[in-house]
């Protein structure tokens, strides 16, 4: 492959999982690899490789790019590096981001996948599949209340919450984690939104519903900001 510049799509929700009439954040994904029919990898371990997810996604995805899932529980890829490496985006499910890092740590999934993101593979990921690139977020890994998680993967600087408008206690608890120092300054974003991340700095947020938008969030002295991104429908006109 030619090696190209780092990528990350930090999905708030949506895509072929949320919205599976609606294609234009996977289109977008699609896009960034640069090829007609790129390989795509999708990694179910956040939800223990539920078969109904694994479905939905080459529902969405076969008809567009080579896809494949990589399985961790029953291992029949013994090389993961060449693998991952050979793959033009690596798509990363929702679900139970605690145990996705820890199963990751597990198999040395976390030095491939920052080694293929430093090879140019794009990234990308909805929820606990977003999360997992920064260094931190917000999450229910632990039961039904949310809490800071840190142990990311680190490759993008500071924290990251999904559904920021799609869960009622997702907004509110992120700015008090922020506002308390609990978590890093980071990234929100709504359902249907996504923040591009090209090295590691944002190019710029998108959504697949208009009203959707991506925010930078920071603690101030009273508590914590947010401001919202400016963010392309990837529909046409908002």
């Amino acid at each position: 492959m030619t090696r190209r510049a780092p990528q990350v799509v930090a999905m708030g929700g949506g895509g072929f999982s949320m919205e599976p009439d609606n294609p234009l954040l996977d289109e977008f994904v699609l896009g960034l690899a640069g090829v007609d029919r790129p390989r795509v990898c999708f990694l179910p371990t956040a939800t223990g490789n539920v078969a109904t997810y694994i479905v939905s996604f080459y529902e969405g995805y076969s008809r567009r790019a080579e896809a494949s899932h990589l399985d961790l529980f029953v291992r029949t890829r013994l090389d993961l590096r060449a693998f991952i490496l050979g793959q033009h985006v690596v798509y990363v499910g929702g679900g139970n981001t605690a145990n996705l890092l820890a199963i990751w740590r597990v198999h040395g999934l976390d030095a491939i996948l920052r080694e293929a993101w430093e090879a140019g593979v794009v990234m990308a990921g909805i929820s606990a599949g977003a999360i997992c690139w920064f260094e931190a977020g917000v999450t229910d890994s632990f039961g039904p209340d949310l809490g800071a998680l840190g142990g990311g993967l680190g490759l993008l600087p500071g924290s990251f919450c999904p559904h920021y408008d799609g869960e009622a206690e997702r907004r509110p608890t992120y700015r008090r984690l922020i506002g308390a120092g609990e978590l890093a300054d980071g990234w929100a974003a709504d359902d249907g939104a996504a923040v591009h991340f090209v090295g590691r700095e944002v190019a710029e947020a998108v959504s697949s519903r208009p009203a959707a938008r991506a925010y930078r969030v920071e603690r101030r002295p009273d508590g914590a900001s947010e401001e919202a991104l400016p963010t392309r429908f990837l529909g046409g006109r908002s």
